[in-house]
């Protein structure tokens, strides 16, 4: 059989349960039957020593009513009224903490939706502003492409050796300055909430003969070892192909910046089911766990001090990330500081796209 244990009445009292009356719902019985001129200072002041009197150890006092009735202070008519009379009042005080309380959040609600609509349109007027700049900075940066196009042709005259290196690192800044407009325009574009596709089909392997190009025909750290994985036996994608390869080049361009001198970057490209995985790897300085997030926040740098030494707009990542959920996959990145980074996504090759879907 078996064994039940036992309890311990001293280690663990089991204390009388108060039979329930209105009385135990009232506060200050006692000062308030004084205020009401009922009953006197001493007399409540008698009453309270006979409450401590007759209270015993692991019972609940008596309650004070019945001490009063018992002492002949006041009759139960009187009392039951008066208890009556405190339990409509604390009634009526909670309805109007009640009423109180939503008028407060019903103000406090207007004041936040009025708060998030100013920053609505803070947001707005932002975004139009990136815009509006954006457009004007182009058309004479184009004037000035123009024109150093033509110093470089010699179509305006020779030129000296100075003159002709000087005009190549013109065309250089005048290039980069012309990629930064356009990430603003294409980040102004994409606050409003949609990414636009230009949906078609297309082999990887052709898109990476043209990321291979580009990087080669902008780099300048021939010390960096670039390699490029891409079988042959990939599948077709559907897909914006200028925007994706507009994120492979910024995930590039980010791999080679925070790389370390010598460094390696890997771009890949395999066959993931019915999905074409891409993936950019470095040998660089890595991303702390808590910052993976924080990099993808417009206009920020992990390193925002005047000397940091990687240049930019802090958009990259953020347009990227923007681009490929529009696609319908997610921007997804692996680190460990000072052992590098690989930002990877996926694209679907069986399934057709629309040409809008949300960016976030």
């Amino acid at each position: 059989m078996a064994k039940v244990a036992s309890t311990d009445n001293h280690e663990n009292p089991v204390l009388p349960v108060r039979t329930l009356t209105p009385e135990i719902l009232v506060p200050r019985l006692g000062d308030y039957l004084v205020e009401r001129g009922i009953l006197s200072q001493q007399a409540l002041k008698d009453a309270l020593i006979k409450q401590s009197q007759l209270t015993s150890p692991n019972q609940p006092p008596p309650l004070l009513g019945n001490i009063l009735i018992d002492l002949g202070y006041i009759d139960r008519a009187t009392l039951d009224e008066i208890i009556t009379e405190q339990i409509l009042q604390l009634r009526s005080a909670l309805q109007a903490a009640n009423q109180s309380l939503e008028r407060r959040v019903q103000e406090r609600t207007a004041e936040l939706e009025m708060a998030l609509k100013k920053v609505s349109e803070l947001s707005q007027l932002k975004s139009n502003f990136i815009a509006n700049i954006s457009h004007e900075l182009r058309t004479p940066l184009t004037h000035i492409i123009g024109y150093i196009e033509l110093l470089i042709s010699r179509d305006l005259g020779p030129m000296t050796e100075d003159q002709e290196q000087a005009t190549f690192i013109m065309k250089r800044s005048s290039e980069r300055l012309k990629h930064l407009i356009e990430d603003l325009i294409l980040f102004s574009n994409t606050e409003g909430g949609q990414v636009h596709l230009e949906i078609e089909t297309f082999s990887i392997n052709l898109l990476f003969e043209e990321l291979r190009r580009q990087i080669l025909a902008k780099r300048r750290d021939t010390s960096m070892e670039i390699e490029v994985n891409c079988p042959e036996d990939l599948q077709p994608v559907r897909a914006d192909q200028e925007k994706i390869l507009w994120v492979l080049l910024q995930l590039v361009d980010n791999a080679i910046k925070f790389n370390k001198p010598g460094g390696k970057v890997t771009i890949a490209a395999e066959n993931d089911g019915s999905f074409v995985r891409l993936s950019v790897t470095d040998t660089g300085i890595g991303i702390p766990p808590d910052k993976l997030e924080e990099i993808f926040e417009p206009f920020h740098q992990l390193d925002s001090s005047s000397t940091r030494k990687a240049g930019g707009t802090g958009l990259g990542l953020n347009l990227a990330r923007k681009i490929v959920e529009a696609h319908g996959s997610i921007l997804s990145v692996y680190s460990e500081p000072g052992e590098g980074s690989r930002f990877e996504f996926t694209i679907i090759s069986s399934r057709p796209f629309s040409n809008h879907y949300p960016a976030d």
